[in-house]
């Protein structure tokens, strides 16, 4: 092998931290980590492009630790950055700390996203390289042109959420892409080789990857494959790096047992000493993490020349626009949006397409695409207007084909808001919501500003019959922490509930719309300061509500419709478009839409009740779809389901 003294003593003083980290908190997975460790120490310490003073400039190196599982690694090299300290070490997987049992971008500078389950990682990546690329064309490669790097794990590459991003990866030659495989072909229940003996060299030649296959464990290797992958620039790279489980341990190396258990403490103590180190606990000798930091000095110089070069670029009038179209948040923007004639009947989903193309004038950042279903989702004519993108073949292009992959969609838009720099969007039936549900969740735990939308919300999607037709997917979305979600009434609502979810900062937005027309409502002025609030009165009887009746999306003007049918029940309609906004409001303002004293209660939605219980109470009523739907025409299922002012008259008089 080529690794010098000095490297070797490195690698062994952070396995050494990694076992002890792991000890210390009686959790964790040492083995994956320590036969990564060769290639992350050479990748930190001679080709990953940061600012050691600034941990989020912006045209860093991104490294994403897919194998989020290996995280004691990966805190390891952020306490030779300089990031982290021992304590944080001590306090690994301990409420509170910086250093939790997966990487969290929030959390801990230096971690670039939130890994957790496996394969998203890698596909968050893939987003990032996307933003990257066309943010090297929008503006310079000076300014915007770096490289993203990826450490993944066996089981990373199991996962279908992986090889799907992979495909779009390669496809649209993502050459700045360089991933790291860790073949230790060890996983938590034992060798690989029982689940899995995939060709990934084969299938990933076959996605359009440069594929290289090296001794993980050997530096010189490691750098000359780190550079073949820098110097291809047509086709992300892959580096197939044959390791070792655990490498260097005493006994145990190769074991399935070192994957997610401390070591035992006499293991340790003879693993460091064949390491070379001293048997005590979180040793880190001062020549090491001088070597370590021995570009530091040219890492901070290459920052303070980036700085003045920009400076000297942001004085041209169109770089200036540029840079600030690419910079500033969104949430901040003045937008228009299109305007809808009272009475007309517009398919929710079709006001969603013209408001995106609106919308699209407006941001030039603003990217992303459909599952497959373009014209379905209204998203034909963005990428008829705004094109397709390819890092080489058009950068600028902003539509992205995803195909049939909901799930690598949704991870991949994660990983471009990460990145920053573009507004992503992606966009397929609700029903398929299930696909994508980890990385929505991801997207809400991150705090990612993600538009994820959805149209064909219900039955009324007709025949192509119920494994198409959404009925607990509002309320499964609902219950996801930190997810904005807004199922618009109308079209005007729908550019309201557009115009909300951008103003979302640290929130991700759900945003769902009917494949059918609705008629376009009489509602009040400023309306996207009253979805602001979650829920608004809509019609109010004269002297006053007694009964409440509350509906979102295409059930709202039925709603209408029998309020006015009963002007003796004296019905207050209130449209909810969002749930998660209205419980935010203060308790005045909710109390003014819901009064205490009115007690008579009534919710409609085409999908699960329970939710709105909450609203109604124990002796409210709800009318909605507790069972699957069937294969028919629209019309049909909604009589059969009595989704009609009739019925729905009929529901609040049968008291």
């Amino acid at each position: 092998m080529s690794n010098s003294e000095m490297d070797r003593k490195a690698v062994n003083v952070i396995k050494g931290l990694i076992m002890d980290t792991v000890r210390t908190a009686n959790s964790g997975h040492p083995g994956g980590a320590m036969s990564s460790a060769d290639f992350a120490y050479i990748l930190f310490r001679d080709f990953l492009r940061f600012d050691p003073g600034d941990a989020r400039w912006f045209n860093r190196d991104r490294f994403v630790l897919s194998a989020g599982h290996e995280s004691a690694l990966l805190y390891a090299l952020l306490v030779l950055r300089g990031i982290l300290g021992l304590d944080d070490l001590r306090a690994f997987r301990q409420l509170g700390s910086k250093t939790p049992g997966h990487p969290e971008h929030d959390m801990t500078e230096g971690v670039e996203a939130t890994t957790g389950p496996l394969g998203q990682g890698f596909a968050m990546a893939g987003g990032m390289a996307v933003a990257e690329a066309f943010l090297r064309a929008w503006l310079d490669e000076e300014t915007a042109g770096h490289f993203t790097y990826v450490l993944a794990s066996d089981g990373d590459l199991q996962e279908p959420v992986c090889l799907g991003s992979a495909a779009l990866c390669g496809r649209w030659g993502l050459g700045r892409l360089i991933v790291f495989y860790d073949s230790n072909k060890v996983q938590l229940a034992g060798p690989t080789e029982r689940v899995d003996t995939t060709d990934y060299k084969a299938l990933f030649e076959s996605m359009h990857w440069q594929v290289l296959e090296i001794d993980g464990h050997d530096h010189g290797q490691i750098r000359r494959a780190i550079r073949d992958g820098q110097a291809e620039t047509d086709r992300p790279t892959l580096i197939i790096g044959h390791t070792v489980m655990a490498r260097g341990c005493a006994t145990m190396e190769g074991s399935e047992a070192t994957h997610g258990a401390p070591l035992p403490d006499g293991e340790i103590s003879a693993t460091k000493t064949g390491l070379g180190l001293p048997d005590e606990e979180y040793f880190l000798p001062e020549d090491v993490l001088t070597h370590f930091r021995a570009r530091f000095d040219e890492l901070s110089a290459a920052r303070a020349a980036w700085d003045q070069t920009l400076a000297a670029r942001l004085k041209t009038p169109e770089f200036a626009r540029k840079w600030t179209e690419a910079t500033q948040p969104v949430c901040q923007r003045s937008l228009t949006w299109p305007t809808f004639e009272t009475g007309a009947s517009v398919p929710t989903r079709k006001a969603f397409g013209l408001c995106l193309n609106a919308l699209a004038g407006q941001l030039p950042g603003l990217m992303g695409g459909s599952a497959d279903l373009d014209p379905s989702n209204q998203t034909e004519g963005f990428r008829k207007t705004h094109g397709i993108f390819h890092a080489l073949k058009n950068p600028l292009g902003r539509n992205l084909c995803f195909g049939v992959r909901e799930f690598p969609m949704a991870a991949m838009l994660n990983g471009m808001a990460l990145h920053g720099g573009v507004t992503p969007f992606g966009a397929t039936f609700l029903v398929f919501s299930d696909y994508e549900r980890n990385a929505i969740r991801m997207s809400a735990l991150q705090g990612l500003p993600v538009l994820h939308i959805f149209t064909h919300d219900s039955f009324f999607v007709g025949e192509d019959g119920p494994t198409h037709q959404p009925v607990e997917h509002v309320s499964s979305l609902r219950l996801i922490p930190n997810l904005l979600v807004l199922r618009p009434a109308d079209a005007r609502e729908s550019a309201a509930c557009m115009a909300v979810a951008l103003r979302q900062s640290a929130r991700p937005s759900v945003l769902i719309f009917t494949r059918q027309g609705l008629p376009v409502l009489d509602l009040p002025e400023d309306l996207e300061a009253h979805v602001a609030k979650g829920a608004y009165i809509v019609h109010e009887p004269e002297g006053g509500p007694e009964t409440l009746l509350l509906a979102s999306g295409s059930e709202v003007h039925l709603a209408l419709e029998a309020a006015r049918a009963l002007p003796e029940r004296k019905i207050r309609v209130v449209s909810v478009p969002s749930m998660e906004l209205f419980d935010e409001q203060p308790e005045a303002y909710r109390e003014s839409v819901l009064p205490r004293a009115v007690t008579r209660r009534v919710a409609i939605e085409a999908g699960r009740s329970g939710l709105w219980y909450k609203y109604v109470g124990l002796d409210g009523k709800v009318w909605g779809v507790d069972h699957f739907g069937a294969s028919a025409p629209a019309s049909k299922l909604k009589e059969k389901y009595g989704f009609t002012a009739a019925r729905l008259i009929e529901f609040i008089k049968a008291d």
